[in-house]
């Protein structure tokens, strides 16, 4: 639906994308995550019509969108500085796209509209408050509502819930993700919170120095990433990446010998590469291949508690329940199991950029 070939756009020696491609398809909720200056604004601001790429073509529903104005391209976007009418009440805020010429609606089935879309978006009891009266938080829901209030054939959703406290982002994640089943129109949105883009996309999209990375399901971004910056961007503690070597029959060792791991690589003995176990994978009671280490520190994370652990010369980080954690303290000796199956192997990071992943026989 949603279609991006070989994007360029550059604001003088800046480069802010460089020969993107992306694919969003019909009714898709994707998420498209990368850190500050990544390019993701630029992305939907050019697919809004609203920055002019240097190169490339923006394809809406395999229609070449050069030379379409913005109010002609049928999107609609949520910008993450609000962009409200200030003197205006959220109602009329809510309202105003219902208002246009385009998606005028008879006033009864207007305020039907905006009065569903602020009940869903927790917002309904202050439809009569002006906007200046209202927390960033609020303001930022009644630019989400303004945007969802229209019909559009693609949301463009730029950091909507990035001004919300945790347990209202929480809340708020479950509500996008209902109201996009619901309505089956094509979203793109934009984040730099991994726990956002796992939680809601339906395919997710790693964006760095203006191109994509990856892109797949939560499953394929997390058990198979591309190298070890996608793998470092999920999950919570990061993963732990421990640098080595390939031993003679495709294991891994440590440089002081002290970690050993059955990895079975498909790389030649004496490659250096880094092997990656996330903290949720590392047990300390269930079977698998056994380590031995010392406590360095604990931290209680409400039903569960990490651990992280010294290893030789290195650090680990788990995550346990606090059964299994109980009397443990610092220095205390510590035996760690890890399955095969679950640790992934990477090139080491070089000055070219991140480690690839390694595949295994």
């Amino acid at each position: 639906m949603i279609g991006l070939r070989g994007i360029s756009k550059s604001y003088g020696p800046v480069t802010a994308l460089d020969g993107l491609e992306l694919d969003v398809r019909e009714g898709e909720f994707f998420c498209l995550l990368g850190p500050s200056g990544a390019g993701k604004t630029t992305t939907l601001k050019t697919i809004a019509g609203l920055e002019r790429p240097d190169s490339g073509t923006v394809l809406l529903d395999g229609e070449d969108m050069a030379g379409v104005e913005p109010y002609d391209r049928g999107v609609a976007m949520c910008f993450e500085s609000f962009a409200l009418y200030p003197h205006k009440s959220a109602y009329d805020n809510l309202a105003s796209p219902l208002r246009s010429p385009r998606h005028r609606l008879p006033a009864a089935e207007a305020r039907d509209r905006v009065h569903a879309i602020a009940e869903l978006l927790g917002i309904g009891f202050l439809l009569d408050r002006p906007v200046g009266l209202l927390s960033n938080g609020q303001r930022q829901r009644v630019a989400l509502g303004r945007v969802l209030v229209r019909p559009a054939r693609a949301f463009l959703l730029d950091e909507p819930l990035s001004h919300l406290d945790a347990k209202l982002r929480q809340q708020m994640r479950a509500e996008l993700k209902a109201i996009g089943a619901v309505q089956r129109t094509t979203t793109l949105y934009v984040t730099h919170d991994s726990v956002e883009a796992l939680a809601l996309g339906d395919r997710t999209g790693v964006i760095r120095d203006g191109r994509i990375v990856q892109t797949g399901t939560r499953e394929e971004i997390w058990y198979e990433p591309r190298d070890t910056e996608v793998a470092r961007a999920f999950g919570r503690p990061r993963i732990n990446l421990l640098p080595g070597t390939v031993t003679e029959d495709g294991g891994f060792r440590s440089p002081d010998g002290k970690v050993e791991l059955p990895v079975r690589a498909a790389a030649p003995a004496g490659t250096e590469v880094l092997v990656g176990v996330r903290p949720r994978d590392l047990s300390l009671t269930a079977p698998g291949h056994e380590l031995t280490g010392s406590v360095y520190v604990t931290e209680v994370l409400g039903r569960s508690v990490e651990v992280t652990v010294r290893l030789g010369g290195q650090h680990v980080s788990l995550v346990a329940p606090r059964g299994d954690t109980a009397g443990l303290r610092p220095d205390d000796p510590v035996r760690l199991t890890v399955r095969p199956e679950n640790l992934l192997l990477f090139e080491a990071d070089g000055p070219e950029g991140p480690g690839r992943r390694i595949g295994k026989r």
